[in-house]
């Protein structure tokens, strides 16, 4: 058993966050402390508070940690518009990683519901 490795949430919001690095690496050095740092940080947070979340052992943390990866990720979604919109990704990019971060969402909500309807 991994723990939280194993959920596909995770999983996946991993895989995103990896995708966002790689592409983040051609933004402009000037927006290295400002869109690069805060749509790495948004992204960054989706698997970690999936994680924290399924560490803390107790049903209603785990559903409110995994909230705040939700929220994570409508933060993520603007901040890759804003970068679509200045030029930084292009629309294809933007198309793939968008993609990655709606199945995450999808993903989450289902399992917010799994966790929440069993209570």
């Amino acid at each position: 058993m991994q723990g939280f490795r194993q959920l596909a949430v995770w999983q996946k919001s991993y895989a995103l966050t990896l995708s966002v690095y790689k592409h983040t690496r051609s933004f402009p050095s000037e927006e290295r402390y400002g869109l690069t740092s805060q749509l790495r940080r948004s992204v960054l947070s989706v698997p970690a508070n999936i994680a924290e979340g399924y560490e803390r052992n107790h049903r209603k943390e785990y559903v409110h940690f995994l909230h705040i990866a939700r929220g994570s990720l409508g933060e993520t979604e603007t901040y890759l518009l804003l970068a679509v919109d200045l030029g930084y990704l292009s629309n294809e990019t933007f198309t793939l990683l968008e993609a990655q971060r709606a199945e995450v969402g999808r993903i989450l909500r289902g399992l917010i519901n799994s966790l929440t309807e069993k209570s």
